[in-house]
């Protein structure tokens, strides 16, 4: 081959490498991994699969999905769910990437979010707005799980020497969601993202029945056993009857006993309830729900109304959304894998054997229709919002 030919042949080479470089710096993202925690980045926006955003996607949340999945109470074939976290959160959920891969879940996907998020700007748009509008734009529905207690300074309250703040970011990042979905009376003029989409199912679980209040501009009382019944000891608690405790107070006084820390007891249904007008069940039933938490709902938030109740009424059990007809808010705890284990592993009281979670709800019918209607209830919401 003449020399010359050579040199244009390399020359040729040397423009065909530049040109792919250029093209590389003019569009980095082409030749990035995509992030595995960012599954929303790389997602069409609406795909065939109808998809669930769960908010704090630690182990046993998963897990209790999994489990409602398994046993065909959350029925969904095609679902795909996101575990939606802020990377200031107190946990890295490395334990949740193990257990998504050890038991081979591949409709589990993450998506960590790492806008700045601060106390004086959860209720007005920030920087975590986009992620907000994301989510509704192209996911099919939202649950907020249970945790530990919202710092008082985001419903304007002085902190009482019983709220334990753990994990701050956490509750700023959920409170400022719920916000965005529904809107609050801390903006009267903001306009919520489910107006776009007022079929869009949210549904919190005690401490996110909680969020939910705190989003839309509500108070929580800080201690259900001061607060609402007066008392100041675990003695005086245990006197009220199982029917006002809101955790197992015996826990307290026998920490050698290893009872469990959850407490079963009935609620109030209201007529215009879902419970009542949709999943079938009667104002006269009182199901029994697991049911773990300290705080309670304090002055109601935004277009929120009550639905159901504690036996006496003094404690909010369920809440709804005026506006929103798939918005809905419990305070126990449905989802807990143990309500369908008839294994006795559980104390409740000293002295006494070990049960089921399930026989305890099996003897109160319709406890375990209620329990799981909720989740029907719920995954028929999801499919009817995917399909819009």
């Amino acid at each position: 081959m003449r020399p010359e030919v050579i040199v244009l042949r390399e020359r040729a080479l040397v423009l065909i490498v530049i040109l792919v470089l250029a093209a590389a710096a003019a569009s980095p993202l082409a030749c990035q991994t995509p992030d595995p925690d960012r599954w929303l980045d790389g997602a069409a926006e609406r795909g065939d699969d109808v998809r669930l955003v769960i908010f704090h996607p630690e182990v046993f949340n998963i897990r209790a999905l999994a489990e409602l999945r398994r046993l065909g109470i959350l029925d969904i074939p095609s679902l795909t769910v996101i575990g939606v976290w802020h990377e200031r959160q107190a946990d890295d959920f490395a334990e949740s990437r193990k257990y998504v891969a050890e038991h081979k879940l591949d409709w589990f996907k993450f998506h960590v979010i790492r806008a700045g998020i601060s106390e004086p700007a959860l209720f007005r748009k920030n920087a975590c707005t986009p992620e907000f509008e994301r989510i509704v734009a192209g996911t099919d529905g939202v649950i907020f799980f249970g945790g530990p207690d919202a710092p008082a300074s985001i419903f304007g309250e002085k902190t009482s020497l019983f709220t334990e703040i753990t994990d701050p970011f956490r509750h700023y990042l959920e409170a400022s969601a719920v916000f965005h979905f529904l809107g609050g009376s801390q903006d009267p003029g903001f306009k919520p993202l489910l107006e776009g989409r007022p079929g869009f199912p949210v549904l919190g679980i005690c401490l996110g029945f909680q969020t939910m209040n705190i989003g839309t501009g509500g108070t929580l009382a800080q201690d259900i056993r001061w607060d609402v019944y007066g008392q100041t000891t675990f003695e005086g608690t245990i006197a009220l009857g199982p029917e006002q405790w809101h955790t197992n107070p015996y826990r307290g006084l026998f920490p050698l006993d290893r009872l469990m820390v959850y407490n079963f007891h009935s609620l109030q249904l209201g007529d215009g309830s879902v419970f009542v007008k949709t999943m079938g069940f009667k104002p006269s039933d009182h199901p029994r729900v697991l049911s773990a938490h300290h705080q309670a709902i304090g002055r109601m938030g935004k277009d929120l109304v009550a639905t159901a109740s504690s036996r006496d009424g003094r404690v909010i059990e369920a809440i709804e959304h005026r506006k929103f007809p798939n918005v809905l808010g419990v305070q126990f705890h449905p989802e807990h894998f143990a309500l369908w284990d008839p294994e006795p592993r559980y104390g409740t009281k000293p002295g006494e054997p070990r049960t089921s979670l399930l026989a305890l709800l099996e003897s109160a019918p319709p406890s375990v229709g209620f329990n799981q209607g909720i989740w029907r209830w719920f995954a028929a919401r999801l499919v009817e919002s995917h399909g819009r």
